[in-house]
């Protein structure tokens, strides 16, 4: 059996009265490629923030590699090994894509020319290297989640959290996208995805979890987790299982 890289035990959070997150607790196993999902506001970021040091949880602990990181800075949990990308891609516009990788290298290499000698094995991996001397400001919003991505696998992660590295783009770069994903895991890279992009998670998740007003309310494969009425009920709202459940009956009578 795989490793368990990360475990988040009754997690929560609350910004005023809004309780973001609350007592969430899931497992990571080592080599997996495994997806949060969840409709908007449900806490899927805020979760990853906790995950990743950029918030710190008013309750519950995180250990990664085990070892205790709740708390810790970001900084300190990427040295660890363990990295995340932003839904809101910012990168470095006046910098080219060579150089903004290389930032990330720069978390592990002091040398300036090994961080851009890597950068461009980085960008054949998430198929940049066309693109390694153009400035970021000038790539489409499908490359920029590609350099993005890129950015955060330069700091050669154990775990790698992808926050909607899909949303935004059309079908057909969804498709460009889908297969780097699916090579970074089958590299070794453990990979945990928040994704609205549903044709993704079926096809690259293996196990899923469920987010909900902050609460997690069901896991399993992706085929189970979209078939529970809970689930549906959490995506479509009250009711909708109920009258899909009564139509699929008539449709069977």
């Amino acid at each position: 059996m795989s490793e368990a890289l990360l475990k988040a035990r009754d997690l929560s959070i609350a910004f005023g009265g809004v309780k973001a997150v609350q007592g969430v607790s899931l497992t990571i196993k080592a080599g997996t490629l495994t997806a949060l999902v969840g409709p908007n506001g449900a806490g899927k970021t805020t979760l990853f923030g906790l995950l990743s040091g950029f918030l710190t949880p008013t309750a519950g602990r995180i250990e990664f590699q085990q070892r205790d990181i709740t708390g810790l800075p970001p900084f300190s949990i990427a040295r660890l090994g363990l990295a995340r990308t932003f839904q809101i891609v910012q990168p470095f516009g006046a910098q080219t894509v060579r150089e903004n990788i290389a930032v990330g290298a720069h978390l592990r290499q002091a040398d300036r020319r090994e961080a851009l000698r890597e950068a461009e094995e980085v960008a054949l991996r998430t198929n940049l290297q066309e693109q390694l001397d153009k400035p970021a400001a000038d790539l489409t919003v499908c490359g920029r989640k590609r350099l993005e991505l890129a950015r955060a696998l330069a700091t050669r992660p154990r775990l790698l959290l992808l926050d909607e590295v899909l949303a935004g783009l059309n079908p057909s770069e969804i498709d460009e996208v889908i297969p780097v994903v699916r090579q970074i895991a089958d590299s070794g890279v453990t990979v945990l995805m928040i994704e609205h992009v549903m044709r993704a998670v079926m096809g690259l998740a293996e196990h899923v979890w469920v987010l909900a007003q902050g609460r997690l309310i069901a896991e399993g494969t992706p085929r189970d987790v979209t078939s529970d009425p809970v689930v549906i009920e959490a995506y479509l709202g009250h009711g909708v299982a109920a009258r899909l459940a009564a139509t699929q009956r008539g449709n069977m009578q």
